[in-house]
């Protein structure tokens, strides 16, 4: 009997239009070949939702995406709606949609492939083997705590956690990291914070149920340090909202290219799938941008909210494979590259390998 499943999309904006293409290409290949079918429903959002309705974020995007098994999703943003009052912008959509889904915990993965061992800024020795998940929390923290505002000579935010909502990211990790190498780090700053010092006392208080994962804690400026020292140290890494943002876009470098890491932002609701990077509106429209990150995202997809993980490992297993067939795009084109392809290219090259 074929599998049905319920995919919501949001391609946004810039680049997100060419690389989610490339994904729903992939995923339409796999369907064809193991009998399941994905029906795609398009959804606006970010700037070019401003521009048709007013909103960044319409209702009708939220409800088409909860009714849906998962949501494949692109980049949003441009500098062209930076002048837009703060709610209006797409990034205010962007907090405002992970809120309304509840997705309060996003995995971002950091694995350096292989074959681009040179395209990181780290010697080849340092990175060699790094396989990290960090786990931020999403929808805490200051990025969303109250109160908050400006005035002409004074702006202010406040860095809010409750115990509940650090015991359900906790949770999350440890289960994670149990699937894993048994390896926690949670990274906080609760030398100088009264709420970091809370979240590190309740992710304490967690371990006592996972006592087969050993659990460490660092602080954060020391793990950004470390990131670069020592990255194969790290198996999970827990840590909140700002602390996330940063580190995992750290740990993203180790690999060489921004273009090539997925994730997942999980919750209470359906989950969100997309590319770490941003809409890099300066190269949209070129058909240069890398759509390995979002591929990655919809094996995500498949692996966590579909429970499909062998067509994740069939996805996985054809990026490898393309790149140690030599293909690159223009951003680790200077890497042992055989071909340099354009963004649709390499989303036909990755098809060609899944067998």
């Amino acid at each position: 009997m074929k599998k049905t499943y319920n995919i919501s999309v949001i391609k946004g904006d810039g680049i997100g239009v060419e690389i989610v293409n490339e994904a729903i290409k992939v995923l339409e290949k796999v369907g064809k070949l193991y009998n399941v079918e994905f029906l795609f429903s398009e959804f606006l959002m970010g700037g070019i939702a401003y521009d048709k309705t007013g909103d960044p974020l319409p209702q009708a995007t939220i409800d088409g995406v909860v009714k849906s098994d998962a949501c494949l999703f692109g980049a949003i943003g441009g500098e062209k709606w930076d002048n837009l009052p703060r709610d209006k912008r797409p990034e205010s959509g962007l907090l405002r949609f992970r809120k309304e889904l509840e997705v309060f915990a996003n995995l971002r993965p950091a694995v350096v492939y292989d074959e681009l061992i040179d395209a990181s800024s780290l010697k080849p020795q340092v990175i060699k083997g790094v396989d990290i998940m960090v786990v931020r929390e999403l929808i805490g923290g200051i990025y969303f705590g109250e109160p908050k505002g400006k005035s002409e000579t004074k702006g202010w935010n406040t860095m809010v956690y409750t115990k509940d909502e650090i015991t359900r990211i906790a949770h999350v990790a440890f289960k994670l990291a149990r699937k894993r190498t048994k390896k926690l780090c949670s990274v906080d700053k609760a030398n100088v914070l009264d709420v970091s010092q809370l979240w590190r006392d309740t992710v304490i208080d967690i371990s006592k149920e996972y006592k087969d994962v050993e659990l460490t804690h660092m602080y954060v400026d020391n793990c950004a340090m470390q990131l670069v020292a020592n990255p194969r140290q790290f198996d999970v890494i827990l840590t909140g909202n700002i602390f996330g943002d940063i580190l995992s876009d750290e740990a993203s470098m180790l690999c060489g290219s921004i273009g090539l890491l997925p994730s997942a932002s999980t919750g209470t609701n359906t989950a969100i799938y997309e590319p770490i990077h941003g809409s890099a509106p300066d190269i949209a429209g070129l058909s240069i941008a890398n759509p390995i990150a979002t591929i990655a995202s919809a094996s995500m997809m498949l692996r966590y909210s579909l429970d499909e993980p062998q067509l994740a490992s069939i996805i996985d297993d054809a990026i490898k494979q393309t790149l140690k067939d030599g293909y690159r795009t223009k951003d680790i084109g200077a890497y042992d590259a055989k071909e340099v392809l354009s963004t649709s290219q390499m989303g036909d090259k990755i098809v060609s390998n899944i067998k």
